[in-house]
């Protein structure tokens, strides 16, 4: 017999080495199918972001377009719904927090509810806090705002719960301008 080495590699760590490898890729190749289903598909990514042409909503008026299944309100404001809605103290709010609102761990002011510094563009996920009703808009309820008539909770101009059982204020998505005409929803 001869002596080896202890540190010179042999054919039999070759034959180990390479049958760990081939081991570790056969491993990963049956297992990224399994974790590459969890994934959203193609037409679910798709949805998760739309943009909408507000070319043609005038001031006053609010246009309602579907994303990941629910309507939004992208409203247009007035000056007098802007005074309004900016009038409000939060200490008349049932609801202070915005927790999807577009700045992160913002308060239920008007201004952090809205797309813009003028406060003239407001987008809400138009679905009732309280039981998932659609609530009309267009200057409805006691505030002038969105009221939901299924069981009367009342919205003011800038979608926040003033009255009635919904706990709180619409939703407000991630929506960013990307032009003048155009705003991104997710």
């Amino acid at each position: 017999m001869s002596h080896q080495d202890d540190h010179a590699p042999t054919r039999r760590d070759f034959l180990y080495y390479a049958t760990a490898g081939v081991g570790a890729v056969t491993a990963g190749a049956a297992v990224w199918p399994l974790a590459n289903q969890m994934n959203p598909s193609a037409d679910v990514r798709a949805l998760s972001s739309i943009r909408v042409d507000v070319s043609s909503v005038e001031v006053g008026t609010q246009l309602t377009v579907k994303w990941r299944g629910k309507p939004v309100f992208i409203r247009r404001r007035t000056e007098k719904e802007i005074a309004e809605g900016r009038a409000v103290t939060m200490d008349q709010l049932i609801d202070t927090k915005s927790e999807n609102a577009n700045k992160p761990d913002a308060d239920a002011s008007d201004e952090n509810r809205t797309m813009d510094e003028a406060g003239e563009w407001l987008v809400m996920i138009g679905v009732c806090t309280h039981l998932g009703c659609v609530p009309i808009g267009n200057n409805a309820g006691d505030y002038d705002g969105w009221f939901c008539p299924c069981h009367g909770s009342h919205y003011d101009t800038a979608g926040r719960i003033r009255k009635g059982p919904a706990p709180r204020n619409l939703d407000v998505p991630i929506a960013v301008f990307e032009d003048d005409t155009t705003i991104k929803l997710g």
